[in-house]
């Protein structure tokens, strides 16, 4: 997981940060207890081949995308899964490409445009640019679960099926796993963090209740009744937690979902094609070219 570090604000970034922490306050944990009385019968250990929607966020990396991430979807032991690849408007050659892949399980999905979201600065495309594609393809999930890849990273061919499993084992709502990352030509094993300890907290506070591990986003897996809680556009401009993952993974915690965590390693995070480095040292090392990668278009 990627080191969480605080930044300087302005006024109007604390106004927006605290005006959205309170509104995720005060009507997720709510929204989740409806959505609970609502769904929650429909989730049992009986159902043994549910209907995983995954999804992945793109944005013209078509070689990446062919070679990496969506293979290993497609490779998994568990075959019940709709793949959904959302280009963020892309323009080069990515829905080509994926046509050739004759495939039902895949539908491709391309934002007609790509206009300003944020100041574009390097760090800020890093933190939340895959926002507006990640939502987007939770408005279009079909089934029960809902499982994130990036189009740079790699499943273990075990992946859904494990974290299924455990889910429903242990009546979870979210659960996660241990992933591998490379950087500079040597792997490690990338554990969780816990959701009340100092990854995902500014602050120490004393541990209350349910203090679960919380893995990458290459690794989770959710209850699809959980997709109203949808990414933060303005995660940039917080403190803490400042990455659309993070932000997202500390709300769905807060909300009160019951989270898992699987102790085994799942995915692979691995530098892209000529980068040693990965996330957003990735970025700041090759700077020019992704600001330029990441234009906006009105």
């Amino acid at each position: 997981m990627e080191k969480n570090v605080p930044q300087k604000r302005t006024i109007i970034n604390k106004l927006i940060s605290g005006g959205n922490d309170l509104r995720y306050s005060l009507f997720e944990p709510v929204k989740l207890k409806i959505s609970r009385l609502r769904y929650e019968n429909l989730y049992n250990q009986e159902d043994k081949f549910p209907l995983i929607s995954v999804y992945i966020p793109t944005y013209n990396r078509a070689e990446i995308l062919i070679q990496r991430s969506l293979p290993s979807v497609l490779a998994q032991t568990y075959k019940n899964f709709e793949l959904i690849i959302l280009g963020d408007h892309c323009t080069d050659h990515t829905e080509a490409l994926v046509s050739k892949i004759k495939d039902p399980r895949i539908r491709y999905y391309n934002l007609p445009k790509r206009g300003y979201r944020y100041p574009p600065t390097v760090e800020n495309h890093w933190l939340a640019g895959p926002v507006v594609a990640a939502n987007q393809a939770l408005t279009m999930v079909r089934g029960k679960w809902i499982a994130r890849l990036d189009d740079d990273d790699v499943w273990t061919g075990d992946h859904l099926e494990e974290l299924l499993r455990f889910a429903q084992l242990g009546n979870y709502e979210f659960v996660s796993a241990r992933h591998i990352v490379e950087k500079n030509g040597e792997r490690c094993v990338v554990d969780g963090a816990r959701a009340q300890g100092p990854y995902y907290n500014i602050t120490n506070k004393p541990v209350e209740g349910d203090n679960p591990k919380i893995g990458g986003s290459c690794t989770w897996l959710y209850r699809s009744y959980l997709k109203f809680i949808k990414y933060n556009i303005n995660c940039w401009r917080k403190s803490w937690n400042r990455v659309n993952d993070t932000d997202l993974a500390i709300r769905i915690f807060s909300a009160g979902a019951r989270m898992g965590f699987l102790e085994k390693q799942l995915a692979l995070y691995l530098p892209r094609p000529g980068e040693q480095a990965i996330g957003l040292e990735a970025y700041k090392s090759r700077s020019e070219e992704k600001l330029k990668h990441f234009e906006f278009k009105e």
